[in-house]
């Protein structure tokens, strides 16, 4: 027999639960309660383990939006970053959201593309959300990102670049010291006929820099001109590094090296070679830059440039919370250097 449809059960009236609520079952003031949620860093382990158990009991969950008017703090941080499917902006996002979640701060992340129209727009409407500071890949903007970080007066700590005139924070390398480095390794080798590969495009500025060093480097160790291949808009994908491959070996048959922007163009390029039959290094040497986990991996194990993308997330991650604070900052500009890993491919 069929069962009538049961009547939905009217809720009963209950309260939310509230900060008293908490201190109550944690056995510790309002005030305590209040510190673990703001900056859990700020309480010993003891007694924040305590409350962030009864935190999870009692289903507290604060009222963040109450908070941020009467303190006109968000506690979040605006982070953008060119991909998120990069496993070095994903080292150095992870270590940053890390360090800041220890101390009450949440994150959201945007991602520009390599587009400076983008990045603008992002920013724009990140600003609008009012984020205590914000974190950007990278040292080259538009006049109107410029514009809109001036205008809204947070902090701001820019990564994965240098700039004799950064915005505000800065924590980063050399990109064409780096690149420099590199060919002056793959001439080490005795490589005498180096190409360089990658994306010359406006809004990835980072790849620009490193074609600068290569050619500064092929001029003053090799005394020829610098041989150079370009992908366009083509996406930062393995595909596409096959494709600079051909383009390499079309144009510069003689090619005793190529040199990739980035690790995933060099891995595609290794992986043509092997199904090609082209030896590698024997025939033609291949270099990235980035050092991603794959790089060591491969079958020669690729040659690049080794970048702390985790430590870059930390050292931002410190420079932000002090300068959020609103206390002064020691050495506002750090340079986490670079190293050059010579593998199997080179």
């Amino acid at each position: 027999m069929t069962q009538p449809p049961r009547r939905p059960r009217k809720r009963s009236a209950t309260r939310s639960v509230t900060l008293a609520d908490v201190a109550a079952a944690a056995g510790v003031s309002a005030q305590t309660v209040s510190r673990v949620v703001r900056d859990p860093s700020s309480v010993p382990d003891e007694t924040r383990l305590r409350v962030e158990a009864a935190v999870a009991a009692t289903g507290y969950v604060p009222n963040l939006a109450a908070s941020n008017l009467a303190s006109n703090r968000s506690r979040t941080v605006a982070v953008l970053v060119p991909q998120i499917n990069a496993s070095v902006f994903a080292d150095t996002v992870h270590a940053f959201s890390t360090a800041l979640a220890s101390h009450g701060y949440q994150i959201f992340v945007g991602t520009t593309e390599y587009r400076p129209e983008q990045e603008e727009a992002v920013l724009r409407s990140f600003l609008g959300r009012r984020p205590d500071g914000v974190l950007m890949v990278g040292t080259s903007h538009t006049r109107g990102t410029l514009s809109l970080l001036e205008a809204g007066q947070v902090p701001v700590v820019e990564t994965w670049g240098w700039s004799e005139e950064p915005v505000d924070l800065l924590v980063g390398f050399s990109n064409a010291a780096a690149a420099s480095a590199m060919v002056a390794h793959l001439v080490e080798r005795g490589r005498q006929r180096i190409t360089f590969a990658g994306r010359h495009t406006a809004g990835d500025p980072r790849a620009g820099e490193r074609l600068d060093g290569y050619a500064t480097a092929v001029r003053e160790l090799l005394g020829g001109a610098p041989r150079t291949v370009d992908a366009g808009p083509e996406p930062v994908t393995m595909d596409t590094g096959v494709t600079l491959l051909d383009l390499a070996l079309e144009r510069y048959p003689d090619s005793d090296a190529v040199m990739f922007s980035s690790d995933v163009f060099a891995a595609g390029a290794l992986q043509a070679c092997v199904r090609r039959g082209i030896d590698v290094p024997g025939t033609l040497a291949l270099a990235g830059f980035g050092d991603f986990e794959l790089a060591r991996h491969l079958v020669p194990a690729l040659t690049t440039v080794a970048v702390p993308g985790a430590r870059i997330g930390e050292l931002a991650a410190e420079l932000l919370l002090t300068r959020m604070r609103g206390a002064p900052v020691d050495r506002p500009h750090r340079d986490v250097g670079y190293q050059v890993v010579a593998r199997g491919s080179s």
